[in-house]
């Protein structure tokens, strides 16, 4: 019966989504042209060189070096295993969905547990400072220091989900110890360099098959991401034309009322639950009585991901055996830390700058120079061509390694 139900609900909403495509074409192709334009101007572009040297640096043994020099902290802090702390870098310097790709391939090559895998990806996909400074707070709100009390909130929030999520699955993670029986070792450079050169010489793939394989293997997860980018970019789009937003933002007003925080902010908030960016957008353009009601709602979405993000990583996490369930019950948990931060660090990390800095750089001169907004009409420049060639290698390289399979 509830197969049944199932089946029901999957070929209904995918019938209605294709009659409200057909129905309103125009407003669609806008909606994937936007998704598109994100994906191969500024997604692909800065996503790429993070995809690909994580890939290298867990062929060369490089994360089972740092491993074994930062376990002292990542297990005893997190629960989980020192590699671990290179997803929580990675996963911080480039954004969603880096700190899933590398929890999944960890568990691929058997460096974490199934628990171990869950616990890590619930706080390592985060925002890149590049999103939240020059996209959110510049690109939206015209404001580079608003930047500082986002991040530092995003950021020492997801570390508190890590610390909150080391005691999930805790029973199972103690058996399992148990039965391992680990003796304890001293932590030095040179057993982490031996673990590191054991861990290369595994891997029997010659140099450039390994580079090969790094560069098609974060081209295929990006093609993903930009899948997953356009549709939902479509269905928002959707969602509001036939009048659903609209009807479900009026819960949100319920919600936001109770919270003492202006409902106008409901249908911003609704829309950034599904992508961060266009909710960002949308608060940016509410006029409120003070800038903290908007950087708590941003504070959330950012912490939730959005379900856009969650879709991404459900994918990547689906060809393993991690569960998802840990990680959309992190997301939560993060997105309330977050604005909770938000209302404690308010005062001293923005209202007191603001006051401080009065007489100093102008604001539009002080955007100009930031760096990240260097960055981001860098890679508007430059994106679309750095993704054509990449795809190109990617076809090449596809091309090639099937060709060696016809041969054989």
């Amino acid at each position: 019966m509830n197969q049944l139900l199932k089946t029901i609900i999957l070929s209904g909403t995918t019938t209605f989504i294709t009659f409200c495509l057909i129905k309103y074409p125009d407003q669609a192709f806008e909606a994937s042209i936007r998704g598109l334009n994100m994906w191969w101007e500024v997604v692909f572009p800065s996503l790429l060189p993070f995809f690909i040297t994580a890939e290298l640096l867990l062929a060369f043994g490089v994360v089972k070096f740092t491993g074994v020099l930062f376990e002292p902290i990542m297990r005893p802090v997190f629960n989980v295993p020192g590699v671990g702390s290179f997803g929580w870098i990675m996963g911080m310097a480039s954004g969603y969905p880096t700190g899933a790709k590398i929890a999944a391939r960890l568990r691929e090559e058997k460096h974490l547990s199934r628990i171990e895998a869950e616990r890590l990806v619930s706080f390592t996909n985060a925002s890149s400072p590049l999103f939240i400074f020059g996209a959110v707070s510049i690109g939206f709100f015209h404001d580079a220091k608003l930047g500082i009390l986002l991040a530092t909130c995003h950021y020492v929030g997801n570390a508190i989900v890590g610390i909150l999520m080391r005691f999930y699955g805790r029973e199972e993670t103690l058996k399992a110890q148990a039965q391992k029986k680990t003796k304890g070792k001293k932590i030095s450079l040179i057993r982490a360099f031996n673990e590191m050169h054991a861990t290369r010489l595994k891997d029997e793939r010659p140099v450039g098959e390994v580079v090969g394989d790094a560069v098609l293997n974060s081209i295929k997860t990006l093609v993903m991401v930009g899948g997953f980018i356009i549709l939902f970019s479509v269905l928002i789009k959707l969602l509001f034309i036939i009048g659903v937003s609209p009807v479900i933002a009026t819960i949100f007003q319920l919600i936001l009322k109770v919270i003492a925080l202006p409902v106008d902010l409901a249908l911003p908030f609704f829309s950034g639950l599904f992508e961060i960016t266009i909710g960002a957008d949308m608060i940016s353009k509410v006029t409120t009585d003070s800038l903290l009601q908007k950087a708590i709602i941003v504070s959330f979405i950012l912490g939730f991901n959005g379900f856009s993000i969650q879709a991404q990583v459900a994918s990547i996490l689906a060809k393993t055996d991690i569960r998802f369930s840990p990680y959309f019950f992190a997301r939560f948990l993060h997105g309330l830390i977050a604005s909770i931060l938000t209302v404690i660090l308010y005062k001293p990390l923005y209202l007191d700058k603001q006051v401080s800095d009065i007489g100093d750089i102008p604001v539009s001169q002080d955007v100009q120079q930031n760096i990240w907004v260097t960055v981001m009409e860098l890679l508007k420049q430059t994106g679309p061509l750095i993704t054509i060639t990449f795809l190109g290698i990617g076809a090449f390289i596809l091309i090639k390694k099937n060709s060696k399979k016809d041969v054989a």
